[in-house]
C-alpha cells in the first residue's frame, strides 16, 4: 500500500511538473496577447486607480477640516456631518486653487515658454558672442564646451510649434477630453473612499486577520500605516514646499525685473520636488538663462538671492513642513535619488526618497529583532 502511495505521489509531482512547464511556455508564447489583456485591463480601471490615488492625496487636508468641524459644539449639525463638509470643503478648496492658476499662472507661464522659443536664436548669438569674447585659456572655450554650443545651432525650437506639431496637441486634447468621463469617475470614486475609509479600512484589516497569523497581521498593519504616513508625509509636504519656493522665488525675481520672473521661478520650485539635486540643477538653468536675458551681473545676483532663499527653504521652512516624517540620513536621501532617477526618471528621483525611508524603517525592525533574539 506504502509502496502505492509512492508512485502515485511522484507520478503527482511530475504531472504538477509538466503542467507547470506547459503553462510557462503557453505564457511566453502569448505574451504579446497576455500583455494586451493586462493593458486592456488597467485602461479600464483606470478611473478607480485615479480615485484611489485622489483619495490618497486629499485624506490628510480633509481628515484635519473633519477634526475642525467636529469640534464645533454649539452648532450640533455641522458637528454631525463633519466628514461630508470636510470633503467638500477639501474639494471646493482644490478647485479654486486649479481655477486661480489657469486664470492667473498658466497663462503668464505659456506666454513666456513662446518668448523664449521666439527669441531662441537671439540669445544663442548673444551666448556665442559673449564665449568668444572670453580668454583662449577659460573653461568655457574649451572643446567639449564649444561641440556642445555648435550642437545647439541645429536646435529648432519652433518644431514644436508648428502646424503639424499643433495638430498633434490638439489631437492630444482631444483624447484629454474623451477621458473627461474617466476623471469625474476617479472623482466620484475618490468621494466614495473618504467617505466611507473607516469601513475600507476595517474590512481591508479583517481580510488580513483572516489570511495571516496574528504577529504578521500586526506587522502588516504596523507597516501599512508607517508606509503610508511617510508617503503621504513626504508627497504633500514636498508639493507645499515646492509652491512656497515657486512663489517666494517668482516674487523676488520680479522685484530685481528678470525677464520670464514666473516661468522661472515655476520651474525652480518644479525642481525642488527633486532632494538636494533638483535645486541645484534649477539654479543653473535660471542662471544661464537670465545671462542671455539680462546679463552677467542680473545673473549673478539672481543666483546668489535664490541660493539663499534655497538656504533658507532647506533649514527652515522645509524641516517645518516637514517635520519628523522621514528620519533618514543626508547619503542614504543622495544614494536613493541617484538610484531613482537611473532606474526610473524624474518621477524614480521623487519618489525614492519615500521608498528609502520605508525600507531603511524595515531593515531597522529587523535588526533590533535580530539583536533581541541573539541576547
Amino acid at each position: 500500500m506504502k509502496e502505492i502511495i509512492s508512485k502515485w505521489g511522484k507520478w503527482m509531482y511530475w504531472f504538477t511538473f509538466s503542467l507547470a512547464v506547459i503553462l510557462i511556455y503557453k505564457t511566453l508564447d502569448n505574451f504579446n496577447e497576455i500583455g494586451l489583456w493586462f493593458s486592456k485591463f488597467f485602461e479600464i480601471i483606470a478611473p478607480f486607480l485615479g480615485g484611489i490615488l485622489i483619495s490618497y492625496l486629499l485624506y490628510m487636508p480633509v481628515k484635519k477640516f473633519e477634526n475642525i468641524y467636529g469640534k464645533v459644539k454649539k452648532i450640533k449639525m455641522i458637528q454631525k456631518k463633519s466628514r461630508v463638509l470636510s470633503i467638500a470643503t477639501v474639494y471646493i478648496l482644490a478647485l479654486g486653487i486649479i481655477v486661480l492658476m489657469f486664470k492667473f499662472i498658466i497663462p503668464v507661464i505659456v506666454e513666456s515658454i513662446l518668448d523664449l522659443v521666439n527669441n531662441f536664436q537671439q540669445y544663442y548669438n548673444m551666448a556665442v558672442s559673449m564665449i568668444n569674447e572670453l580668454p583662449e585659456e577659460s573653461i568655457l572655450r574649451s572643446p567639449t564646451v564649444m561641440n556642445s554650443i555648435n550642437e545647439a545651432k541645429n536646435i529648432d525650437p519652433m518644431r514644436y510649434i508648428n502646424v503639424e506639431k499643433l495638430t498633434e496637441y490638439a489631437q492630444g486634447v482631444m483624447s484629454f477630453a474623451a477621458g473627461i468621463l474617466d476623471f469625474f469617475v476617479a472623482i466620484i470614486v475618490s468621494i466614495y473612499i473618504l467617505a466611507q475609509r473607516t469601513q475600507i479600512i476595517a474590512y481591508g484589516k479583517k481580510v488580513v486577520d483572516a489570511m495571516c497569523k496574528k504577529n504578521v497581521a500586526k506587522n502588516i498593519d504596523k507597516y501599512f500605516h508607517r508606509g503610508s504616513e511617510i508617503f503621504f508625509g513626504f508627497v504633500t509636504s514636498q508639493l507645499l514646499d515646492a509652491i512656497v519656493v515657486g512663489v517666494l522665488t517668482s516674487i523676488v525675481m520680479s522685484i530685481m525685473g528678470i525677464k520670464y520672473a514666473v516661468l522661472l521661478g515655476f520651474m525652480i520650485g518644479l525642481f525642488n520636488l527633486i532632494p538636494y539635486f533638483g535645486a541645484i540643477i534649477a539654479i543653473i538653468i535660471a542662471g544661464l538663462i537670465t545671462v542671455l536675458t539680462g546679463g552677467p551681473s542680473q545673473a549673478l545676483w539672481m543666483v546668489i538671492i535664490v541660493t539663499i532663499i534655497q538656504q533658507i527653504d532647506a533649514n527652515i521652512i522645509n524641516p517645518k513642513i516637514i517635520g519628523g516624517t522621514l528620519k533618514i540620513s543626508p547619503l542614504l536621501v543622495i544614494f536613493a535619488v541617484t538610484v531613482g532617477g537611473a532606474y526610473f526618471g524624474v518621477l524614480g528621483m521623487f519618489l525614492a526618497v519615500p521608498v528609502a525611508a520605508v525600507l531603511n524603517e524595515l531593515l531597522n525592525d529587523y535588526i533590533e529583532n535580530k539583536k533581541i533574539q541573539n541576547i
